[in-house]
This record gives structure tokens, C-alpha cells and sequence, in this order.
């Protein structure tokens, strides 16, 4: 039975990955932080993982584990993350740095920690990015900053782990139906305030952590979609799944920088002066 291990499963395109994967007849290895969702992927029949993806021993010990247990590892996807959105500058340097922590740092560290069972298996890493990483917007720099990082480590990473037989695959996903709107919403809601210099383009900050939701791919279907691509001969170096994600980056490359830019801030109420 191949095995897969799936970070970030508590909700959205991570549990609807792990039912596909599972169904598909994958020995599914479940991983979430919080304990109350770890019993809730236990009792939905997967092997469920406490885990925080930024700590290095919990990754050294559950590396160790599948390769006792399952002596190695077909599939691992890196879908833990999360959009931190608002202005760059009221989010400074410690909001930037949470963001990286978790959309990119730990896609070394999970991957390092599970380089020797991947090895055995010459498996298959999948790391989630987002079109966002393309196509970037104002009131979204750090998250559109992690993913473009996690495009150019996606691309590092599948040269260096090729001699090992690893293979790299980069999803760049478009608008998803998840919980992602509402947990960039919340985030977004911790930095506004009247304080900041762009309290009067609040509404503009909101639009952008919904925008999301503007008619979203089903995540079932996603899902449904990466497990035939992991399943080809040749999986593609770079999948787009969903609503947008291949328009946005077209338009992206097609339209000059200046009016890009001010679409985007036309879009999101930038236009004005303060």
C-alpha cells in the first residue's frame, strides 16, 4: 500500500486531500496542530498527527516513525499554510517572519526531516504554492511574497532531490472554497485598526482577504484533480487548479506592469490620495 503523508489536514484542500488519497487506497498519514481536529482525522480512519510543522523534533521523531513503520514514503504534500493579509508595513517584520515560518520554512524543514523515507520510496513532494505568488496584490505582500518563494525553492528543491530519484511537483492553486477567506479575514481584522495610516481603506483590506471567494473551486475537486497528476507516469512539474489560476497569471504576463497595477489598485481602493 503506498503511503502519503499530508500536512495541514484540519479543513479545506489538506482534508479533502487526505479523503481522495485515502479512497484511493493510500495509507494516509494525517498531520494537524490543534488535538480536538488530530481526534477528528483518527476517527475518520487516517493516521492522525499532532503536529506543528516548525518543530524540528516532532519532525525528527515522526521521520523516524514512517520509516520504522512504513520503511518509507511514496507521497508528501506540504499543505500547511496560511494567507496573512493587510498592509505590509502594520504587519512589520514579526508578521512577515510568522508568514514564512509556516508557508516556507517549513516546507524545508518537513522535507529535510522526511528526505530518507521519501528516499527509500524514490517518492514524490508536493509543495502547495498559490497563484498569488504570480500575480501579486496589495494588502496581501507576505503571503504573495511566501508563495513566490515557495515557486523558486519548488524549482531548487526538484534539481537538487533528482539525483535521489525525488521528484518535485508545484500546485499553484486559484480560488479555493475553504476556510481560507474567513482565517485571512480574522488575520487581516488583527491589523486594522484606527491607528494605522490605512484605516480609511479598511474596506479595501477586506476585499482582499475575502477575494478568495469570489466564485471558488469545490476542494473535493481540487483534490480529486492533484491525485490523478501525483498518479501519472510523469506527475507535471507545475499544476494550476481551480477558478483563476490560470487566467491570473496570464494576465499577469500579458498586461504592462503600470496598468496591472492599476487595476489592482482601483480594485482594491487604492486609488486616492490620503
Amino acid at each position: 500500500m503506498p503511503v502519503a503523508l499530508i500536512t495541514g489536514c484540519s479543513s479545506g484542500i489538506g482534508r479533502a486531500l487526505a479523503d481522495v488519497f485515502k479512497h484511493a487506497g493510500y495509507e494516509v498519514w494525517a498531520s494537524a496542530r490543534r488535538a480536538e481536529d488530530v481526534a477528528a482525522l483518527a476517527a475518520a480512519g487516517f493516521t492522525a498527527v499532532q503536529l506543528d510543522v516548525n518543530d524540528g523534533d516532532a519532525l525528527r521523531l515522526l521521520g523516524e516513525r514512517l520509516n520504522t513503520e512504513c520503511g518509507g514514503l511514496d507521497v508528501l504534500i506540504n499543505n500547511a499554510g496560511y494567507g496573512a493579509m493587510g498592509p505590509l508595513l502594520d504587519g512589520g517584520i514579526e508578521a512577515m517572519r510568522r508568514q514564512f515560518e509556516t508557508n516556507v520554512f517549513s516546507i524545508v524543514g518537513v522535507t529535510r526531516a522526511m528526505l530518507a523515507v521519501l528516499r527509500r520510496s524514490r517518492g514524490l513532494v508536493v509543495n502547495i504554492g498559490s497563484v498569488s505568488g504570480v500575480l501579486v496584490t496589495p494588502f496581501a505582500g507576505a503571503y504573495c511574497a511566501s508563495k513566490a518563494a515557495v515557486h523558486a525553492l519548488s524549482d531548487a528543491l526538484r534539481m537538487e532531490l533528482a539525483p535521489f530519484g525525488i521528484r518535485v511537483m508545484e500546485v499553484q492553486p486559484g480560488a479555493i472554497d475553504t476556510s481560507f477567506a474567513k482565517n485571512a479575514g480574522h488575520e487581516a481584522e488583527q491589523l486594522i485598526g484606527e491607528q494605522s495610516p490605512w484605516w480609511p481603506l479598511r474596506e479595501g483590506i477586506r476585499a482582499r482577504a475575502n477575494a478568495s471567494q469570489n466564485n471558488p473551486t469545490p476542494a473535493a475537486s481540487v483534490a480529486a484533480d492533484l491525485l490523478k497528476a501525483v498518479q501519472q507516469a510523469r506527475p507535471p512539474r507545475l499544476l494550476r487548479l481551480g477558478n483563476g489560476s490560470r487566467a491570473l497569471p496570464l494576465m499577469a504576463w500579458l498586461l504592462p506592469k503600470g496598468l496591472l497595477e492599476k487595476v489592482l489598485m482601483k480594485r482594491f481602493g487604492l486609488s486616492r490620495s490620503l
